[in-house]
């Protein structure tokens, strides 16, 4: 069973159940302003989850394309990917655990035909504020999970929200605890033998391959977990390890959505994948760092020293890094010889991979470019190096993407040792910043409906009309991002927009909110909404019945029968927004610069 098979499976199984497949929402979300990329299937659904009605009802399933920028450093083990699917289902106040668990065991056991006396299942432990969750053990039970299968953790294993553990959730994150399914590879497949193994050990015998979280808490403005006003389930289960337990084989780059690229590098290179720890991990970093890079491309993000494209740079430039430790550094166009098996891999489910693969070769052809020279110039500033210390080898790697082993390397060559502990505490001081800036740049809690954010959306909505009415009716939204303290908005469009232009496309927007329009939430078909004009973000899918919002509809025209003239704006969109366009306040263009080749991004904000 290949994991097309699973993933048919998976959707089809939940279809028959009633439930209403989504299409994967894009890597780079919309309006989300928390997190710079799609990480799990619940991200696009969190205002459904926090209880508003979803157009296509309240039983929906999913394979969402999904990237982790914190697996990075992770990657090389048999297991941990930066992209991957994650195959979901939820329901947003219907079903709750009775329901779920039988039906995943079902999936599980019969579908999948996995052998029970393999799996193994964990549940919540319970704390002082949730209690432990005997419902889920007894339904465990009841199936013949033995006590030996059964597990107990806390909330650093058993509990999930995209922050965390419960403190670490901000104001408005839904969080709950959750009940896994581990597939037990056998003692052989632990890297540590002597050891007393369980499900969450991380030593490669078992691996998690499904995860219910029951969505029912929400933490509130003390600080505090309450009950949200519905129960939700949260469903996720990787492909890429659903696919690896299907096998019987304990490392994910062995099984059909990483093996054509595997042996593509074997070719080029003339190394067998397996023939020692070292060419193991660099082929599984190139693999893995070159797939999540086209599926970025593909979802237009282009390398950058910002967000989205400091991370797609980072992949590539380590996907060098690790490919010149297998001899390919005189060519280093042999990246783009791996563009065609990933495009291959999902020709099926995500078709603009193949479509784009010239221009993703192009764009990696021309980073290598890039990247040659620095590496150049790193190791002409090393050769000048009399010693070496951690500090010295992390300015190496933040400012050229030596990684550590490589600094060891070459240092070694010279007869130079280099403290490591030093190198990660380093290391460690530079995520810390990180992670403080990240905080400034996306706070405002997950998919953020403050006051504030809810009227920038609007202005987001007044922005793209007004460009179109006052520039070209031909622009398109390429990408978006809202804080609560500004919004941006990237648009097709090939040059710089004068003064004049922005001073225009201002005025047009202040005019709108001016006018005070009414704003106007309608669930309508797919077709009609493009019929009349709705405006949809480029690339994205939307399924069959969308949400659209319109700004200024006039009262005697039903939504169905609208023409742009009809309104100000009409776009699909999830939401939340302001109820009137008077609410805004004041709008400012702050900045305007180019996004990549044709891509203008704007900034704005709103004030009193």
């Amino acid at each position: 069973m290949n994991s097309a098979d699973i993933r048919r499976k998976f959707i089809a199984y939940y279809v028959r159940r009633d439930h209403k497949e989504l299409p994967s929402a894009p890597l780079v979300p919309e309006n989300d302003p928390t997190t710079l990329f799609t990480s799990s299937g619940m991200q696009p659904l969190v205002p459904y989850i926090l209880g508003q009605p979803h157009p296509l009802g309240n039983r929906l399933v999913n394979s969402q394309k999904a990237f982790r920028a914190q697996d990075i450093e992770e990657v090389g083990d048999n297991r941990h990917t930066t992209f991957f699917e994650m195959l979901g289902n939820w329901s947003l106040g219907d079903y709750f655990k009775k329901e779920q668990l039988p039906w995943i065991w079902e999936f599980l056991t019969q579908e999948l035909e996995l052998p029970k006396e393999k799996l193994y299942v964990s549940v919540f432990e319970g704390n002082e504020s949730v209690p432990k969750d005997e419902e889920s053990v007894g339904i465990w039970k009841s199936f013949g999970v033995p006590e030996d299968h059964m597990f107990y953790y806390g909330v650093k294993n058993n509990w999930w929200s995209r922050s965390g553990e419960p403190e670490k959730m901000p104001f408005g994150e839904p969080g709950g605890p959750d009940s896994e399914v581990f597939f037990d590879f056998g003692p052989s497949a632990s890297s540590r033998q002597t050891h007393q193994c369980h499900p969450n050990c991380d030593c490669g015998r078992f691996m998690e391959i499904a995860n219910s979280v029951f969505m029912q808490y929400r933490k509130n403005d003390r600080g505090d977990l309450e009950e949200l006003k519905q129960k939700n389930v949260d469903f996720g289960g990787g492909l890429e390890r659903m696919t690896a337990a299907t096998s019987d084989e304990p490392d994910v780059f062995r099984t059909d959505l990483f093996l054509p690229v595997i042996c593509e590098i074997e070719r080029l290179s003339g190394y067998s994948y397996g023939k020692d720890a070292y060419v193991t991990r660099s082929m599984r970093i190139i693999a893995d760092h070159i797939k999540g890079a086209v599926m970025m491309m593909a979802d237009s993000v282009m390398p950058s020293n910002k967000t989205q494209g400091y991370i797609l740079r980072r992949l590539i430039r380590r996907s060098l890094l690790y490919g010149g430790r297998l001899g390919l550094k005189d060519d280093l166009s042999y990246i783009t010889a791996l563009v065609d098996p990933i495009a291959d891999m999902y020709r099926e489910s995500y078709p603009d991979v193949g479509k784009q693969a010239d221009t993703i070769r192009t764009f990696l052809t021309q980073e290598a470019q890039r990247f040659s020279a620095s590496l150049s110039r790193g190791l002409s500033e090393f050769e000048k190096m009399q010693t070496m210390d951690g500090k010295v080898a992390f300015r190496l790697y933040e400012t050229y993407g030596f990684p550590w082993e490589m600094t060891a390397e070459i240092a070694a060559e010279k007869g130079m040792r280099v403290n490591r502990e030093q190198f990660e505490e380093e290391f460690r001081k530079h995520q810390e910043v990180s992670r403080t800036a990240a905080a400034g740049m996306f706070k405002g809690g997950l998919a953020d409906h403050g006051e504030q954010t809810k009227k920038l959306h609007t202005a987001h909505h007044l922005l793209l009309a007004s460009l179109q009415k006052v520039i070209d009716p031909n622009i398109k939204q390429r990408g978006s991002n809202i804080t609560a303290d500004r919004l941006r908005i990237d648009i097709n469009f090939p040059r710089k927009l004068t003064g004049k232009e922005l001073q225009d496309i201002e005025t047009s927007v202040n005019m709108a909110i001016a006018a005070n329009y009414k704003v106007m939430r309608v669930e309508m078909s797919k077709s009609i909404a493009e019929a009349i004009g709705a405006q949809r973000e480029f690339g994205t899918k939307y399924p069959d019945k969308v949400s659209v919002y319109f700004v200024g509809l006039h009262d005697n025209i039903h939504p169905e029968d609208a023409q742009p003239g009809d309104y100000f704006s009409a776009e699909f969109c999830g939401g939340p927004h302001a109820d009137f366009t008077g609410e805004l306040g004041h709008f400012t263009i702050r900045k305007e610069e180019s996004a990549g080749s044709g891509i203008r991004r704007l900034y704005g904000n709103l004030s009193a």
